[in-house]
């Protein structure tokens, strides 16, 4: 009963949806491209890579092409750290704490509400958030009075609008809390 691995049906939904709606002749070619792979093997030489990283929001631009040793970013899909050479990924990222190490080792820690970074296959990575603030210069109280505030908006909200508009001030604000506790 072993079956090979090309006699396997394929486990990515997305790749099945997309085929499934592709002319039979264009299949060999969709799979191959929408297939999942790992990461080549860093090249001996990537300790000599540097990173280039920007991050801004609408009213603030926090790096411009700076070159930073890591940054550690929150997403829909799980936290992770961002080296040189990091496999490309575009991510959405969620309320919670971007943690920047500079060249020497030093962090900065930042609250980002939402937004998405981008990782490039030349190790430059952009970061685009909705809000951001360093994280030192918010206040855990004004973050509970605001909170609060939230969920009283919540549970008098009278229309879809309204809720989401609630529910992402409840979310941002426990990500606050969370952060400075």
């Amino acid at each position: 009963v072993g079956l090979s691995l090309l006699e396997l049906p394929d486990p990515d939904m997305f790749t099945a949806r997309i085929c499934s709606a592709l002319r039979p002749a264009a299949l060999p070619l969709a799979r191959a491209v929408l297939a999942r792979g790992y990461a080549e093997a860093a090249p001996a030489s990537a300790a000599a890579v540097r990173m280039s990283f920007t991050f801004a929001s609408p009213t603030q631009v926090f790096y411009k092409e700076a070159s930073v040793k890591q940054v550690d970013v929150p997403t829909l899909s799980g936290s992770f750290g961002i080296l040189p050479a990091h496999v490309p990924t575009l991510q959405v990222l969620k309320p919670g704490v971007v943690t920047v190490i500079d060249e020497e080792g030093g962090q900065t820690k930042y609250f980002v509400s939402s937004g998405s970074v981008t990782v490039n296959a030349d190790s430059s990575v952009q970061l685009l958030a909705e809000e951001a603030a360093v994280l030192e210069n918010l206040d855990v109280t004004a973050a509970k009075a605001n909170l609060d505030k939230a969920n009283a908006a919540l549970s008098t909200a009278t229309d879809e609008v309204e809720r989401a508009e609630a529910l992402i001030s409840v979310e941002a604000n426990e990500a606050i809390i969370k952060a400075l506790e």
